[in-house]
């Protein structure tokens, strides 16, 4: 189960970005240059909406409301959001991909994630399903993993990062953003949508028995990408407008 983040936990951290939470990893994952990131071909396709839209999405609901009692805000910042984009959240939560997933709705989305992640037997194949993408730790991985990204954002698609990049449950406050996100932006001109997603106490009959906090989840209006000449300035102008709005009260 999740705790809250300690002091502790935070001290002992030397960054930002480092995970705190470990998970048992004992499978290899064998990626070259010609692993598929995404998924395109039909069968797979089929079972995957099969899953995510038929399984996952309606038992998701029910979850996250049960234990989060889960409230979406600012659903209509998305409603016309009609071409490729980058979304990116704090990452607080190992259910807070799935939160992020019903704040999308219908419209399709890609979860990148730590290539760790795809090390866990049977999560890694369900997970690939559910449309999670491995960030490759080897530099030779790197070029075919941004190609197949570039690929997808002009084709339409939405992908989502943690620009935090380790999970850090129930921290309430942004940490250090990485460069990631906002650098496919920048190179495929499309718009970024920050999600914030923040902790509230149980009220009414759950605060007799519910310890933890309750979450939001509140999409904001999408943040057009920064066109100049010195791309390194146009991300890192994006990233602190990108964390401004974000910023938690």
């Amino acid at each position: 189960m999740e705790k809250y983040l300690e002091q502790e936990d935070m001290d002992l951290a030397e960054d930002e970005n480092e995970d705190i939470i470990h998970m048992y990893e004992p499978l290899e994952l064998h990626i070259d240059e010609n692993y598929k990131y995404i998924n395109n071909g039909k069968i797979f396709s089929f079972f995957s909406n099969l899953l995510y839209y038929g399984l996952a999405f309606p038992v998701l609901t029910i979850l996250n409301k049960i234990i989060y009692d889960l409230k979406i805000e600012g659903k209509e910042n998305i409603k016309d959001l009609h071409t490729g984009a980058i979304s990116v959240s704090n990452h607080v939560l190992f259910l807070d991909c799935t939160m992020v997933g019903l704040a999308f709705g219908f419209k399709k989305l890609y979860f990148t994630t730590r290539e760790g992640s795809f090390k866990i037997p049977f999560i890694r194949k369900l997970i690939k399903l559910l449309r999670a993408i491995p960030i490759p730790t080897e530099i030779k991985n790197k070029e075919c993993f941004t190609k197949q990204l570039n690929q997808a954002l002009q084709e339409g698609k939405i992908i989502h990062f943690y620009p935090e990049q380790a999970l850090w449950p129930y921290c309430d406050r942004l940490r250090n953003f990485k460069n990631g996100a906002f650098n496919f932006a920048i190179s495929n001109k499309v718009p970024v949508v920050p999600i914030v997603i923040t902790f509230r106490k149980p009220s009414g009959i759950r605060k007799l028995f519910k310890k933890k906090d309750d979450v939001t989840v509140k999409i904001l209006k999408p943040i057009k990408c920064i066109d100049e000449e010195n791309k390194k300035e146009s991300i890192e102008k994006l990233k602190e407008q990108v964390r401004q709005a974000m910023e938690i009260k």
